[in-house]
């Protein structure tokens, strides 16, 4: 009989990419279900076994009481959907919304398996890791993890939704350089207003393509820009088959999600990071360190951007520099024998074991 498992997420792409990822290596040994809260349903199609769980924050002193009031219903709810579906595993992506799950699922002594795909180790995730049989992370350097709990950290390759595995070279060696903008379905204004001067400084000088994602009430202004300084462009909201796009890029601009920085990274394509300043424990950065450690990225404070700077910079890796070159072939190193059958592997293992 194949154990049950529950994947709990939430709304955030950062938190549901890992959860449907864990999925899919799940779902052919194990009956899989999922939940999460609303925001998440927006990544879930027909295909999973899903189910919502609407945690609310706890950040409004003044909603307090009805928030902790809400939380002991859900966990209530979520003990007998434990209870119910004969749940022998819980995974957790971390989040505020792991609470009630969680809870429920350490009064009923089921077996918890906490997943950080940031390089910081997120408050949820810390809460619960007493409870925990392992914590799931990609490298042994995390921070903030407490000390007198390594064994139960273990460590596995970056998790990347299998289409990525599947997704082919681009080839196109005469196309233009391209360079990708990843601000995120919700948009970053930095990326919308001000890249845009470093573009038209190189221009001049270069043809190149942008694809762009921004948000919905973004993609006119943007189209307009493009158009009227005569540069080659896709711009866009949100699109399922993200990694067709990513292919196509030689240069990635983007924040410093974990899975977007997984994801570039095994698609070899080099990146400039611009972590959003306001990511809790400054996790956005640390996440990008990792690889600039590697060798692998570069990072820009956003705070000190500079239009006129960005735009040589950019020039320099439009001719593809060594500093380029150098970065591309870091990271296929980084990536040397990272396959979907190894990492399925290494979770079977995991979860198998105790």
């Amino acid at each position: 009989m194949k154990k049950k498992v529950l994947i709990s997420t939430g709304g955030s792409g950062g938190h549901v990419i890992p959860a449907i990822t864990i999925y899919n290596h799940l779902k052919n040994t194990h009956e899989t279900l999922i939940s999460t809260d609303l925001r998440g349903l927006a990544y879930l199609d027909k295909s999973y076994n899903s189910v919502v769980i609407n945690t609310p924050k706890l950040n409004n002193y003044f909603l307090m009481p009805f928030s902790i009031t809400k939380i002991l219903f859900l966990t209530v709810k979520s003990f007998f959907l434990l209870k119910k579906n004969n749940i022998s595993i819980l995974i957790s992506t971390g989040g505020y919304m792991s609470l009630p799950i969680c809870l429920a699922a350490k009064i009923l002594n089921i077996k918890i398996f906490l997943i950080e795909p940031n390089m910081v180790l997120g408050r949820a995730n810390k809460f619960f890791l007493n409870f925990s049989t392992k914590l799931i992370c990609y490298s042994k350097n995390i921070i903030n993890l407490p000390s007198g709990i390594h064994q139960k950290v273990t460590t596995i390759k970056p998790l990347i939704r299998k289409e990525y595995y599947e997704t082919s070279t681009y080839n196109d060696k005469d196309k233009l350089f391209t360079i990708i903008i990843i601000g995120g379905s919700q948009g970053a204004k930095i990326f919308d207003e001000l890249l845009n001067k470093s573009f038209l400084s190189i221009i001049r000088q270069v043809s190149i393509k942008i694809i762009h994602q921004t948000s919905e009430k973004n993609i006119d202004f943007l189209r307009n820009f493009y158009s009227q300084n005569n540069i080659e462009s896709k711009v866009f909201s949100f699109d399922q088959n993200l990694n067709e796009i990513l292919r196509q890029g030689d240069l990635c601009i983007t924040r410093a999600g974990a899975s977007s920085l997984a994801e570039l990274s095994f698609l070899n394509i080099p990146f400039v990071a611009i972590p959003l300043p306001s990511s809790k424990d400054n996790h956005q950065y640390e996440n990008a360190k990792y690889y600039k450690d590697k060798g692998c990225c570069w990072i820009i404070d956003q705070k000190d951007f500079d239009d006129q700077k960005f735009g040589k910079f950019l020039l320099e890796l439009t001719n593809k520099s060594q500093d380029y070159i150098t970065k591309k072939n870091n990271l296929q190193k980084l990536n040397y024998q990272n396959t979907w059958n190894n990492i399925n592997q290494k979770i079977l293992k995991i979860i198998n074991e105790n």
